[in-house]
């Protein structure tokens, strides 16, 4: 064979090669922590500085009122917000080149609305997109399935119910072919599964919990549920009011539950290679916590360690090898220890804070209420690399894809670019 039918040949298996692994590697941010559900990024050359007039690729104004975090997916952004106090439920998708708003979808009007929290809103719950079709979720008011090429809606129910006494804010979560849903409200306390094609109900599960006499409100949740893998078998981790639970994802049956005090839980677990899960029980009381996962059954004296000094927190954590960093209500980030849950170390990065951070590049970001972000290297010792600001402030957690950050405040959507 010559030498030229050889290069034409290695440069066409190459070609073929790369066009394999991009079609297989789209770069995304799927879920409201990420492709890995736990907030840590892999993209590279992230602005350490910006301002509203500074490194913003686009701008773009936000209509309604939602909390919903950017999910990303093909070069588009899919966010929920609430139109007329919140009768209008709706799906925005926004040109992630561009920031023109590409699609504004009515999913559900209603005129029958729970009360709503001012922390919170009716388009809370962050949607999950995968290629080809965006899922959106309004807790109890609905839940929906769109086509990302043309917008159209494949299918669409609001036939689950739970009070949610402050506005819902589990997110849906997506495992092979189910679309999974958490409602954890004042009322009733149950997970659903969907066939993620139809619509239709593959498995409902009640939350295998008595409660002691104690206020509605104090029954309540609004976490978002994981899968990881233990003993071989893949399990389906969810933090309710006053429990942990895992399950079977394919069938809904309970493997296990471990018990502690605490309600109106937000913050999603993480777990790390050694089946030690962290979680925060979230308010009343609030502390950080270790479980050890890999037995059946009640499984509450599994409990590791609790931390209560100053834990109270709605945004999600972060594991970075064998530290464990969050930020609370008050905007103090903590770093702790894993494997012991000793404080190493408490700064104040912010004002009240909700959105959770992220990692990228070794740095951790951290977004409060009034718009500021602080961004500082992860480790042992505190070190502030960068202060940024955007008006109106931030709810809703970032997605990185790429080299840019997407930013949602609370009336505006930002690309943040070198």
């Amino acid at each position: 064979m010559s030498l030229q039918k050889t290069t034409v040949g290695l440069f066409l298996f190459l070609m073929f090669s790369f066009n394999c692994f991009a079609q297989n590697n789209i770069t995304g941010w799927t879920d409201y922590r990420g492709p890995e559900k736990n907030g840590h990024s892999q993209a590279t050359n992230i602005p350490l500085s910006w301002s509203d007039s500074t490194h913003v690729a686009w701008k773009t104004s936000i209509p309604g009122k939602g909390w919903s975090s950017p999910v990303v997916l093909n070069k588009q952004i899919w966010i929920t917000t609430a139109l007329n106090e919140g009768k209008e439920l709706c799906l925005l998708g926004v040109d992630a080149t561009s920031g023109k708003i590409q699609h504004n979808i009515v999913l559900f009007e209603t005129d029958s609305l729970q009360e709503n929290h001012p922390l919170n809103s009716y388009a809370s719950p962050s949607a999950v997109v995968e290629d080809g079709r965006v899922y959106a979720h309004f807790g109890a008011y609905g839940t929906a399935c769109v086509d990302t090429k043309n917008g159209e809606v494949i299918w669409k129910r609001n036939d689950f119910y739970c009070h949610h006494d402050v506005g819902p804010g589990s997110s849906p979560f997506l495992y092979n072919e189910l679309l999974i849903l958490t409602f954890d409200g004042t009322d009733v306390r149950f997970l659903v599964a969907l066939n993620k094609m139809s619509g239709k109900v593959v498995w409902k599960t009640t939350r295998d919990i008595e409660f002691e006499e104690m206020p509605p409100a104090n029954k309540k949740a609004f976490t978002t549920p994981i899968i990881h893998k233990i003993n071989g078998a893949e399990q389906l981790i969810s933090v309710g009011p006053h429990c942990v639970m895992g399950y079977q994802p394919d069938t809904g049956k309970q493997i296990w539950k471990a018990l502690f005090k605490g309600f109106s839980t937000s913050a999603r677990p993480v777990i790390d290679k050694n089946n030690i899960m962290y979680f925060n029980t979230g308010f009343g009381p609030s502390a950080l916590a270790a479980l050890q996962l890999g037995a059946e059954g009640d499984i509450t004296d599994s409990l590791l360690w609790s931390n209560k000094k100053g834990t109270q927190a709605r945004s999600s954590a972060l594991l970075i090898n064998d530290l464990l960093y969050m930020v609370n209500t008050g905007g103090q980030a903590k770093c702790f220890a894993a494997k012991t849950g000793e404080e190493l170390w408490s700064e104040r990065v912010g004002r009240q804070t909700s959105a959770s951070p992220i990692y990228v590049e070794g740095r951790i970001y951290t977004f409060d209420e009034e718009g500021k972000t602080t961004i500082f290297k992860a480790g042992k010792e505190f070190q502030v690399l960068s202060e940024n600001f955007l008006p109106d402030g931030f709810m809703a957690s970032p997605a990185v894809v790429d080299s840019a950050l997407y930013l949602r405040t609370k009336t505006h959507l930002y690309k943040i670019q070198n």
